[in-house]
């Protein structure tokens, strides 16, 4: 391999072979993974980490974290599950978890998005303010 540049470009090239529809297809990722470590071309390792740094990228993208003080109701979580569909499309998943630290309100993170409505968050904020 000649450089960590061209790793790269090769391991995006693959990305792009295991999409469908504009989606990750879990049996390409699992023939490209499969197809790697029995041909073992020269520099695969390095190809192999850009590729699962791809990959690890697109399904934070499509996973959401939505952390809150209490356990939501089934009105409130139907609602946010339409709003992540609307913003980010329907291949969108949710992970709800409660953290009594936040003391109230929600924190949600999609990739590297992340919006935090928390109290906790208002606390720290307005402390800063007057430090």
């Amino acid at each position: 391999m000649k450089s960590r540049k061209e790793a790269l470009r090769i391991a995006k090239k693959i990305f792009a072979a295991s999409l469908k529809d504009g989606h990750l297809d879990e049996s390409s990722v699992r023939k490209v993974v499969a197809k790697l470590s029995e041909a073992r071309p020269r520099g695969y390792l390095e190809v192999a980490d850009a590729y699962w740094r791809l990959v690890r990228l697109e399904v934070e993208r499509n996973r959401a974290i939505i952390q809150s003080a209490v356990a939501l109701d089934e009105p409130t979580t139907a609602g946010l599950i339409a709003d992540l569909k609307k913003k980010y499309g329907p291949q969108i998943t949710t992970e709800f978890s409660v953290d009594s630290d936040l003391l109230g309100g929600v924190k949600i993170r999609v990739g590297s998005d992340v919006w935090d409505g928390s109290v906790k968050n208002r606390l720290e904020r307005l402390s800063e303010q007057f430090n």
